[in-house]
């Protein structure tokens, strides 16, 4: 599909889709591959048992979903299915070869299929516009491209840095 464009942003390529599917309870080792590679943004999280617990509570009610290669994870999604109020993005990675391929996108896109019906809303928190993570994980921009708009800020990270709350409106 050389040359194609994204119909709703047409200034950007498409990339190729990626397999998502619901994570299993063997997927635990990759989650924290993945968690790895963040944590310098995130603060401590392979070795923090309440992290473990969240992704096997994610796994358990069909809320966690991966994108996989032959080589291993390249992404994992932690959804918060609503309660009483919104959705919640809990946690999204993309292991750094995969970054800017597309595997955020298919892992979010999948997250909303399954689980969010209109009228509804999701929430993220990611980088506040001040946080070095902001430009260099490209999150910020990430999310706009995926219809979420900035909203009020949130509480600052483990590690201290800014945050702020992202939303998303379904119907």
């Amino acid at each position: 599909m050389t040359g194609a464009v994204d119909p709703v942003h047409p200034d950007h390529p498409v990339r190729p889709v990626h397999p998502v599917r619901p994570a299993v309870p063997a997927d635990l080792p990759g989650f924290l591959a993945l968690a790895a590679e963040v944590e310098h943004w995130f603060g401590p999280m392979v070795a923090e048992p309440g992290f473990h617990r969240a992704v096997e509570k994610a796994v358990a009610r069909g809320t966690a979903t991966v994108a996989e290669s032959t080589a291993g994870l390249l992404g994992g999604l932690l959804f918060g299915p609503a309660q009483d109020g919104p959705h919640h993005l809990h946690w999204l990675v993309v292991a750094d070869r995969a970054r800017g391929t597309g595997v955020g996108r298919a892992l979010v896109e999948d997250a909303l299929r399954r689980h969010v019906r209109a009228p509804g809303t999701v929430e993220v928190v990611t980088f506040g516009p001040d946080h070095p993570g902001a430009v260099a994980s490209g999150a910020r921009v990430f999310y706009e491209r995926l219809g979420f708009t900035p909203a009020e800020a949130a509480a600052p990270g483990p590690e201290g840095g800014s945050r702020q709350v992202y939303r998303r409106r379904f119907g």
